[in-house]
């Protein structure tokens, strides 16, 4: 919770009197200490994400995740595996399956993650638009395993997430892992793929495991030359 004021403006490249239009209206998470506004990268990137702001490329590139810069979504993803026809008729009960189907190790308390991940959610909706969300607990809360886990899964019929386009979600990536660091790089990287027009048709058209990893792990490639979203 490192971010200034003049720090968000930059990275979604609006003024500072903007950011503080944003805060008073309720609609930019923002965090009071000591008579100053701070600000979480992951909120703020989920933000721009689902309010389709143009921030910059600078959001992605959080200079305290250094250590973390081998972290792989590719790899998360097929850690924690990639599901079809997942049924249930509100956002609730998918999130409760996709938490009790994804790959962790067995003593994970998952009725715990569950809770966790559902009151992230009731905070503000975790839908980026065009039929996306992306459900994950705002911290951490389990650390009974080191590697984080990444799942996708595709819902059999389109469930209400009070996404901003009004589209209801299909395809919906659930975030965990066992540090703050690791869980806000693997956002970040989820984010940056998700701004790639291609990406998102390939979820739409909820293509093969095989074409889903391959293309990640393309655009992870691309991210690694360019030094993004490391």
């Amino acid at each position: 919770m490192n971010l200034t004021v003049k720090d968000a403006a930059s990275l979604l490249q609006v003024s500072e009197k903007t950011i503080y239009r944003w805060i008073q209206k309720g609609i930019l998470p923002a965090y009071r200490l000591q008579d100053q506004y701070r600000f979480i990268r992951g909120e703020l990137l989920q933000w721009a994400a689902a309010h389709r702001v143009n921030a910059s490329q600078d959001i992605f590139d959080d200079p305290n995740h250094e250590e973390f810069s081998s972290l792989s979504l590719s790899d998360s993803l097929e850690r924690g595996g990639i599901y079809y026809r997942i049924e249930g008729k509100d956002k609730e009960t998918v999130i409760k399956i996709a938490v009790h189907m994804l790959r962790l190790p067995e003593d994970v308390d998952r009725d715990v993650l569950y809770r966790a991940v559902l009151i992230r959610e009731n905070l503000a909706s975790t839908a980026i638009g065009n039929g996306i969300a992306v459900p994950h607990a705002r911290y951490p809360v389990l650390r009974q395993f080191e590697s984080p886990a990444v799942g996708l899964f595709f819902i059999d019929q389109p469930v209400d997430f009070a996404a901003l386009d009004g589209l209801p979600v299909s395809a919906m990536f659930l975030v965990v892992s066992p540090t703050v660091k690791g869980h806000l790089q693997l956002l970040s990287r989820v984010f940056h793929l998700l701004r790639k027009s291609e990406f998102v048709r390939l979820l739409q058209d909820q293509s093969s495991r095989e074409q889903i990893l391959r293309m990640i792990r393309e655009l992870e490639g691309q991210m690694e030359r360019t030094g993004n979203a490391s």
